[in-house]
């Protein structure tokens, strides 16, 4: 709701539990006053603004008439370089005289119905009722305007900010810094978290206290990055996942952005957030107007489960189309780890009747089946089936795939091309990179110059021929490098500084058009793993791949990380073979399949190679997944002990009535003699009894070695053929719980498990967890008299 108190001049936008309060001040400049916990709109705002009532030393007047007004000390909604606010400007305009000198200032404002943008992603009203604040801001030295958007999701908790900036004047301007937000408070000791890493290592958690001067995380890479996600959490420094304040931040952009903190000699934080003004330069010509990406904002009191919550109801609503908003996700198997390049249509096929058998529903191509593909130094770009590998081309061997009973879907790398290509030796001049300089390689790859209209045609229309070609109802969507020799050759000297962005919007027209033109194809992003895990991708693609890390443990981190903005609907998370290819780490099947689970389940191994232990487990693993898949997919999500600063992590999805949830705990090593525990789980009905079923789980009894002898009751000699015949068929079982709990209990007690195993034996009542162990229970409420 958005109210307007023109006495005052008081702008108060409430959501269901915040309220973000502004004032015009008599100079037209716009002031933050409030953002935080919900007041009461008859509250009134004595109180909220907070200003010296006298000259400070060492600042710089606004007007000589009241010396007690600075702008390095004011909380601005837009602020510019130049009239005494020393700290980092929103916007930096460089005009036709060589003058920097901008401000603007309040002209007039409008409530309407959420506007959409067509060149941009955003997050979209769907059928709900989205009032946006728009409030004009002018320059009237420079004829310029800004437009500051405020679209306000109430049911979430979610601001959405961005700012248009239009050129009314006669002259041709240059934009040097454009951001989406800024937003002034007063510091409170904050504390800052970026979810950084890596190349397989993204999203992980960081925290540091926000000291004095700048703090900024960004990319310059071309993609969003898995070096700094662009979401950012502000927050008390005794918050946790339960309790405290804190702020987010979450950037709706896949390319190069800033967010910058800085906290100043007196006690102020500024936070701003929007497109990187490292190498960016835009000519605004008159007339002609700029629009930023859209920021989305929230405020919790109640820790950062909360937060989190606030992001997942947003892009499930707001963000993801429709149409996937509660698709249920496909099973899927994935050739890539089995075979890489190396296959033949026989080897395709005979995955694909072992993947049917494993309960698994989707069956997906990757890498390696176009023009010259046999390794990642040719053919990228030539997406014509390769027949030496599949004779039946890619409609008859899906329509092979579908005999078998499985759908299919097939792997692409638009963006990209191999030099040793038909595509790069048709189209030279395609590509980013200068004339007169050797480019750079990724992965042996030049990227296309998706500037280039002619360019974006080119890939709609080639892609449109494969969809068209086969019953293909999934696409997993590859990038798998980062952009260097930034250089287009179709634009001038002066706007080269916008190539990055261009890129951007060519990519979203080719985005928007395919999956506008195939809705029901389901599209999921990639770059190399989560080099490009942002809201602006989920627009067209309901899902990405989280990580090129599958192994058991890393997982934990990585998903963990990403769920602090992203809901567990959109993470792609599959169990692959062990040891991990990425960190040669052994962790049990069960735990792989248990993290998988809390995301978008899929298999992605050998499996021709399987043994009967592990065929058996995982067809109990899929059942499993598939009988509480809509709570697995869409449930409430919760974490509460962090892999990052303990030995544990506690994940549970609740639906939304909260009669049925699912806990999953993991171990990260078994340690000796441990204490007892008991698992939070406030987040239930204290109403209700709740039927607490464990998930039935199987060792491999390759796991006791010699202590098998205390574990079976005849003795083996684990060197002996005997032993290796059982343990790839013998299915142990692990210790089972089933047990009828009070909700009030569960609520302000917790759930307490087994026992830890403590290195005194095991027996029915020892929950025997081992390194990188894990567990599950599923709460079911009972109806009826209890």
């Amino acid at each position: 709701m958005i109210f307007f108190d023109e006495e005052q001049n008081i702008f108060h936008i409430q959501t269901k539990q915040t309220s973000y309060i502004m004032k015009v001040l008599p100079t037209k400049h716009l002031a933050t006053l409030y953002y935080g916990a919900i007041l009461d709109l008859n509250s009134g705002t004595e109180g909220l603004r907070i200003k010296h009532e006298i000259e400070v030393g060492g600042q710089v007047v606004y007007e000589a008439n009241d010396k007690t007004f600075n702008l390095n000390l004011e909380f601005l909604e837009v602020p510019t370089y130049g009239k005494g606010d020393f700290r980092e400007p929103m916007l930096h305009i460089r005009l036709e005289d060589g003058s920097r000198l901008t401000q603007f200032l309040y002209r007039s404002h409008t409530i309407i119905d959420k506007p959409e943008f067509d060149e941009m992603p955003q997050t979209k009203a769907n059928n709900q009722k989205v009032e946006t604040l728009v409030i004009t801001m002018v320059d009237t030295w420079n004829h310029l305007e800004v437009d500051l958007h405020y679209a306000v999701f109430i049911e979430s908790d979610i601001i959405a900010k961005r700012a248009v900036i239009r050129n009314q004047s006669k002259q041709t301007i240059l934009l040097e810094k454009a951001l989406s937000m800024n937003l002034d408070l007063v510091d409170d000791d904050y504390q800052l978290t970026t979810f950084d890493g890596a190349w397989i290592r993204e999203r992980m958690i960081n925290k540091r206290k926000l000291g004095p001067g700048i703090t900024k995380i960004d990319s310059k890479k071309g993609v969003s990055s898995s070096d700094h996600n662009p979401f950012v959490v502000v927050s008390k420094d005794d918050t946790n996942e339960r309790y405290g304040k804190c702020y987010g931040f979450g950037l709706v952009y896949s390319g190069n952005f800033e967010a910058v903190f800085e906290k100043t000699p007196y006690d102020l934080l500024r936070v701003q957030m929007g497109i990187n003004s490292f190498d960016f330069y835009w000519e605004l010509k008159p007339e002609e107007e700029f629009l930023t990406p859209e920021v989305l904002l929230t405020f919790s009191n109640q820790g950062f489960n909360e937060l989190s919550q606030h992001f997942h109801e947003a892009i499930k609503q707001h963000i993801i189309k429709p149409d996937w908003l509660e698709t249920q996700r496909p099973v899927l198997y994935n050739n890539w780890e089995a075979t890489m390049f190396d296959f033949k249509q026989s080897t395709l096929l005979k995955l694909a009747k072992r993947a049917k058998n494993l309960g698994i529903e989707l069956f997906v191509l990757d890498d390696g089946w176009f023009g010259n593909r046999n390794d990642d130094t040719k053919g990228l770009g030539d997406w014509y089936v390769n027949k030496k590998k599949i004779p039946l081309g890619i409609s008859g061997l899906a329509k092979r795939i579908n005999q078998i009973g499985l759908d299919f879907g097939i792997w692409v790398e638009p963006e990209m091309v191999n030099p040793d290509s038909d595509l790069y030796r048709n189209h030279p001049d395609w590509v980013i990179r200068h004339p007169n300089i050797d480019p750079s390689f990724g992965r042996n790859q030049l990227i296309l110059d998706l500037s280039k209209t002619e360019v974006q045609d080119y890939l709609i229309e080639v892609l449109s021929n494969v969809l068209d070609s086969a019953n293909i109802t999934y696409i997993k969507w590859d990038m798998n490098r980062n952009f260097t020799d930034m250089y287009s050759n179709s634009l001038f000297a002066s706007s080269q500084g916008k190539l990055s962005h261009l890129y951007q919007l060519g990519l979203y027209r080719i985005l928007e058009t395919l999956t506008s033109k195939y809705p029901k194809i389901l599209f999921e992003s990639c770059a190399s793993g989560g080099n490009r895990f942002d809201m602006a991708m989920l627009q067209y693609m309901p899902q990405i791949w989280t990580s090129d890390n599958t192994d058991g443990y890393h997982r934990q981190l990585i998903q963990y990380g990403t769920s602090y903005l992203y809901p567990q609907s959109v993470m792609g998370a599959h169990v692959s073979d062990s040891p991990s290819a990425q960190a040669t780490r052994k962790t049990p099947l069960e735990t792989r399949f248990n993290i998988s689970a809390f995301g978008l389940l899929g298999y992605e191994f050998d499996i021709t190679k399987l043994t009967p232990f592990e065929t058996k487990v995982i067809q109990k693993q899929i059942a499993y997944y598939k009988k509480y898949r809509s709570l697995f997919q869409f449930g409430t999500f919760y974490r509460m002990r962090n892999p990052f600063d303990s030995n544990h992590m506690d994940l549970l999805v609740v639906s939304k009535d909260k009669s049925e949830a699912i806990l999953g705990t993991f171990m990260t090593l078994q340690t000796a003699n441990s204490g007892l525990e008991k698992i939070e789980t406030y987040m239930l009905d204290p109403n209700r009894t709740y039927q607490v079923e464990s998930r039935k789980q199987y060792f491999n009894l390759e796991k006791f070695g010699y202590l098998i002898k205390h574990a079976l009751p005849i003795h083996l000699n684990h060197n002996g053929i005997l032993f290796h015949i059982l343990k790839n068929r013998y299915l142990y079982e692990t210790e089972s719980q089933s047990v009828q709990i009070a909700g009030d209990i569960l609520v302000n007690q917790g759930f307490v498990p087994k026992q830890n195993f403590i290195g005194s034996g095991i027996n029915e009542n020892v929950r025997l967890m081992g390194d990188f162990g894990s567990r599950m229970y599923h709460f079911q409420a009972l109806e009826g008299p209890q």
